[in-house]
């Protein structure tokens, strides 16, 4: 005799079964929006985005305008906006202190800092930076437009920002290069989203820009996973960009786990 209640019950237990597995699947992290610092663009990080795409990673470049830190902030959410599920958010730099703000978004499952500024709330780079002055605070290479904007002497771009890449590919950096507005580097963080989510750290250990003692200071501070690449410059997303994007792979598997 035809049993529909047998039936009924085999297919409901396997059903049941499948949930966990689809669960796992739904919260697996596979969306990467990479945020670009000061005196830079979303070019820089080409290498890491093929690394990341030829691992099946989706990625997304936010292009910041750095005309204010509230406008940087909202380009980083609005690329956000567009992500399918959780993200994982990478900085490099000032962009540090962008996706500090940014990523309290709820889409938001973690932060990788790349050689970057981790501010908590009340603070600012600007200050932090005092901690330990980089070279480039002590040189003169920083230069400001007449409405306010500041930009790297590309003449000293490659010594202080790209050393460990080629002259012909840190010319081009340093004249694609996006001035950023001074007052951006005062912007006081409100709510420091490393404080809530995991995050890890990339330490330039030949960083001329940022002082590879305060990238190790907030990474401390944040209780961050920190990977350190010797002898790299502040340029190490376009220098090493394959150890750049095994961080960023990292942190993905770990929340996805």
């Amino acid at each position: 005799m035809f049993n529909r209640f047998a039936v009924f019950t085999t297919v409901l237990c396997a059903a049941l079964s499948s949930t966990p597995n689809l669960q796992a699947q739904q919260s697996e992290v596979k969306n990467i929006v990479l945020v670009h610092g000061a005196w830079a663009d979303g070019s820089g990080w080409r290498g890491v985005y093929d690394n990341l795409v030829k691992d099946g990673f989706k990625v997304s470049i936010v292009q910041e305008p750095e005309t204010s830190f509230h406008d940087d902030v909202t380009a980083v959410k609005r690329v956000l906006a567009l992500q399918a599920g959780p993200s994982i958010l990478v900085a490099h730099s000032y962009g540090g202190a962008v996706i500090t703000e940014a990523g309290t978004d709820p889409s938001v499952a973690g932060l990788v800092y790349v050689a970057a500024h981790m501010p908590d709330a009340g603070e600012n780079e600007a200050d932090d930076g005092k901690r330990f002055p980089s070279d480039l605070s002590k040189s003169g290479a920083i230069k400001k437009t007449a409405d306010g904007f500041t930009y790297l002497d590309p003449t000293q771009f490659h010594e202080y920002f790209a050393a460990d890449l080629s002259v012909e590919q840190a010319a081009f950096m340093a004249r694609s290069q996006v001035p950023n507005a001074a007052d951006n580097f005062k912007a006081v963080i409100t709510t420091p989203s490393w404080r809530e989510k995991p995050s890890w750290m990339v330490v330039a250990g030949a960083d001329r820009t940022i002082n590879p003692d305060l990238e190790r200071f907030y990474a401390k501070r944040a209780h961050s996973h920190t990977v350190e690449v010797a002898g790299a410059s502040h340029s190490v997303y376009v220098s090493h960009s394959k150890e750049v994007a095994a961080v960023i792979e990292e942190a993905a598997r770990t929340i996805s786990k």
